[in-house]
This record gives structure tokens, C-alpha cells and sequence, in this order.
């Protein structure tokens, strides 16, 4: 089984940063790939990013593109997502999840194991 635990949630201002951690346990493979996605009140839950384990390739959506940066953790079983020049709009509940496919899909369905969100607020 693979468990994963997200950090690094808060309140932050528009334009602020926030760095986000999944910590992954559990038989991981390089093969296997690690996602971002968020959810906020009253919208659907909708992708955000992804990551190969074993790093180098990278999936972003577009409404994050050139401001958030997903990458493994050094020396750590754990992905990170670098959060900056962050928007009101970009407030949501995020979650990490791992699929075991070859590919980075941007589709819930394909990720069988989820944490359990860190709140994410950015004020105006």
C-alpha cells in the first residue's frame, strides 16, 4: 500500500508564495507518478500537476503554468509543489495523489492512492 501525507498549507496574500510537501510511504516506483490537484467550494476538483517518481518529465495545467513548480523532495520519499505569485483563484483544498501508470495523466480516476488536502487561502 502506498500512503501519502500533504504539508505546508496556510494563508498566504495575493502574490505570496507557499510550498507544498507529500510525503509518499510505502513500494513506490520510478515508473510510478505523483499529482497535484485541488478542489474549492462549490467547483469540481481539477489538476493541477504531476511528476514522474523517479523525477525529470513534468505535467502542469495551464492555469498554473510558470508560477508553480512540482519536483522530488532531495534525499526524501517526498514530491513538492512550489507555489508562487499565487491568486485568489488558486485558493482550494490540495491534495497529492500517486498513480501506478507510465504516464503523467491529468485524470482523477487514474490516481488509486490520495492524502488527505491541505487547505490552501489566498487573500486579496
Amino acid at each position: 500500500q502506498v500512503q501519502l501525507v500533504e504539508s505546508g498549507g496556510g494563508l498566504v496574500q495575493a502574490g505570496g508564495s507557499l510550498r507544498l510537501s507529500c510525503a509518499v510511504s510505502g513500494r513506490t516506483f520510478s515508473s510510478s507518478a505523483v499529482g497535484w490537484f485541488r478542489q474549492a467550494p462549490g467547483k469540481e476538483r481539477e489538476f493541477v500537476a504531476a511528476i514522474r517518481w523517479s523525477g525529470g518529465n513534468t505535467l502542469y495545467a495551464e492555469s498554473v503554468k510558470g508560477r508553480f513548480t512540482i519536483s522530488r523532495d532531495n534525499g526524501k520519499n517526498a514530491v513538492c509543489l512550489q507555489m508562487n505569485s499565487l491568486k485568489p483563484e488558486d485558493t482550494a483544498v490540495y491534495y497529492c495523489a500517486q498513480s501506478p501508470g507510465v504516464g503523467l495523466p491529468p485524470y482523477d480516476s487514474w490516481y488509486h492512492y490520495w492524502g488527505q488536502g491541505t487547505q490552501v487561502t489566498v487573500s486579496s
